[in-house]
């Protein structure tokens, strides 16, 4: 599992891009992990699925809400990662009124989740291999904070303890 002082995966994700601008073509557009880490202060959050309960009520607002404040701690970017695909973390980007706030980035295969050590098994509801629940602060690739949530909670990966932990790293 992923700890504090790792480097993050080298993988490509994909992250749906609804206006075509230089460099990025409309529809699903290549995530280089380690390229777009690269010399920033990253607040990633992950959450089990797109569209669900609590992290459509709960995660995505708080980090919307504290977003203006995590930037003026020097957070560059705010990611969201779910085992979805970039169509169905595009419309929920639009659906949460994130766009051009959070980068809603899709884990599509679980690849991230598989390589991090963060899985979470719902095959017996039907939902598959998906992502457990956390949140990381990242600093140019490397992971500075880790809160991982226990089954079914949500205590320690919310927009509050990662805008509180943004203030010292």
């Amino acid at each position: 599992m992923i700890k504090v002082g790792d480097t993050l995966p080298k993988l490509t994700l994909a992250e749906f891009i609804e206006i075509e601008t230089e460099g990025c073509s409309l529809g699903p557009n290549p995530v280089d992990v380690e390229k777009a880490a690269a010399g920033k202060k990253i607040a990633i959050f992950a959450v089990p699925g797109a569209f669900t309960p609590t992290c459509s009520a709960k995660h995505v607002p708080g980090y919307l809400e504290h977003f203006d404040a995590l930037k003026a701690n020097g957070v560059d970017e705010v990611w969201c990662l779910s085992v979805n695909d970039p169509f169905v973390m595009g419309a929920w980007s639009k659906d949460q009124k994130a766009t051009g706030k959070i980068r809603f980035i899709a884990d599509g295969s679980a690849e991230f989740a598989k390589a991090v050590g963060l899985t979470l098994d719902l095959n017996a509801r039907g939902l598959g291999l998906r992502s457990n629940r956390y949140s990381m602060l990242v600093k140019d690739g490397k992971v500075v904070t880790l809160n991982i949530e226990g089954p079914g909670e949500f205590a320690v990966s919310d927009a509050k303890t990662m805008l509180e932990q943004s203030k010292t790293h």
